[in-house]
């Protein structure tokens, strides 16, 4: 860790702290990196969770999925963006095929761990990854799910589209958040899917959801970096917003995000479904 961040007053971020927060009221504020230098950003701003997503393959690579990001390629990342942290908790990606039975996720779980320094690991999807969850939970690795918009399902949904929409599907969601929970998940991520559906089942969780594309009820919210800043070429995504626009610095525009996020100023209607 540099030198500069080593006397930083503010207690470090957990798991259990998570919980805490959404016990009180208080909204999560998580935001993507894969450097050193844009992590000191978040942590000089105050953001709760940094996750080294996989949307790396997209932002950073200029891949057109995740699909293609090793776990060699998590490793590097979550290593290099642990270095400009001191405070806020570490969430690492499990890429694609890299959790397909529990001995492949241990394994690989443990090197997001022990050589890229996360203090958790994110996993796409229930059903079979329930078995995952619960392994990984029971060896004192806290995890985090993800449902709705699974971008590793991209060619099973043929395409980046909103889940959730019929009664069916809702109360499919509904089911597999209830699922993860009880395997053992700490945390909950939500991609596009209703606002309306997002409510319910941070009402109906114990452990804290974290909102893209979800409305402004889930315990938090999390936009990748550079959708934030405004600079992944392309269309933006519906759910984001470039909060660089009218501000003269990286440091001002992710100020603002963690300002809007925590007065739930954002996201609003227009960034929901």
């Amino acid at each position: 860790m540099p030198a500069y961040l080593k006397s930083a007053a503010k207690p470090p971020v957990t798991a259990p702290r998570l919980v805490e927060m959404k016990a009180a009221g208080e909204k999560i504020v998580v935001l993507t990196a894969y450097d050193a230098g844009f992590a000191a950003q978040c942590e000089a701003a105050g953001v709760d969770v940094v996750l080294v997503g996989d949307s790396l393959g997209n932002v950073v690579q200029g891949r057109e999925s995740t699909l293609p990001v090793t776990l060699d390629d998590m490793v590097y990342h979550t290593a290099a963006v642990k270095r400009g942290l001191a405070t806020p908790l570490l969430i690492a990606d499990l890429p694609f095929m890299t959790y397909l039975d529990v001995d492949t996720a241990l394994r690989s779980s443990a090197r997001l761990v022990a050589e890229g320094g996360a203090a958790m690991v994110k996993l796409e999807g229930a059903d079979y990854v329930l078995d995952a969850i619960h392994a990984l939970d029971r060896r004192q690795v806290p995890v985090c799910a993800h449902l709705g918009l699974t971008p590793q399902s991209v060619h099973k949904f043929g395409g980046y589209r909103v889940q959730g929409k019929t009664r069916s599907a809702a109360e499919r969601l509904l089911a597999d958040a209830h699922a993860v929970e009880d395997a053992g998940a700490s945390l909950l991520v939500l991609e596009c899917v209703p606002a309306a559906l997002a409510k319910a089942i941070t009402a109906a969780l114990r452990i804290p959801t974290i909102g893209i594309g979800a409305g402004v009820a889930c315990d938090g919210q999390v936009l990748v970096l550079y959708d934030m800043l405004g600079i992944t070429p392309g269309k933006r995504p519906k759910f984001s917003k470039n909060f660089l626009a009218g501000r003269g610095s990286v440091a001002a525009a992710i100020a603002a995000y963690a300002a809007d996020v925590r007065n739930g100023a954002f996201p609003g209607p227009e960034h929901s479904f």
